[in-house]
């Protein structure tokens, strides 16, 4: 994939990548089966990048509107400490969180799909949308990814953050030796 190196200068000094959950780790959808109970589709092509990037020094976080359990237990099976649900203003939960990492605002990326993760996009480094999101969110995003949420969007930005930081061919060697 050819992209500017602006974009490649931007993702080098990357240290903290920030998702939305529904819509951008999953389809969007949401799904309740017959005694109402939640269920989330993830995408384990997306899981295995967000462990490669923490392999690579990558810290990773989550930023939800929505609660529930499938998400807390998806987090733990990643190993994501920084996860937020509940969070109607996403603005206070990331503020918290750059305090708690001590980084700059260019150092954080951001993956969102609708119009809530906008307040977020508009103040970090690297905003970024999946290509099924909002309009004005892909206004405001510096990259728009090629696949969609929860069909392997994220994975696509976790190899792009490990090739600008020159260490995607080192950690695929590790599977292909």
């Amino acid at each position: 994939m050819q992209l500017s190196n602006k974009f490649y200068l931007k993702a080098k000094n990357i240290k903290l990548i920030i998702f939305d959950v529904d819509g951008v780790l999953t389809d969007g959808g949401l799904y309740f089966s017959d005694k109402g109970i939640e269920l989330k589709r993830f995408n384990s092509l997306d899981g295995l990048g967000i462990k490669l990037l923490k392999q690579n020094g990558i810290e990773s976080a989550i930023i939800s509107a929505r609660s529930s359990k499938n998400v807390m237990y998806r987090m733990k099976n990643l190993d994501i400490k920084h996860f937020y649900q509940g969070q109607d203003n996403k603005i206070v939960a990331f503020n918290n969180l750059i305090k708690k990492l001590s980084l700059k605002t260019e150092q954080v990326a951001y993956i969102g799909d609708d119009i809530i993760d906008l307040p977020v996009m508009r103040k970090i480094g690297l905003p970024i949308a999946v290509s099924n999101a909002h309009e004005l969110v892909k206004k405001n995003a510096y990259f728009i990814t090629k696949k969609i949420g929860g069909h392997g969007a994220v994975r696509e930005v976790c190899d792009l953050l490990l090739q600008s930081q020159n260490t995607y061919n080192k950690t695929m060697d590790k599977y292909l030796t």
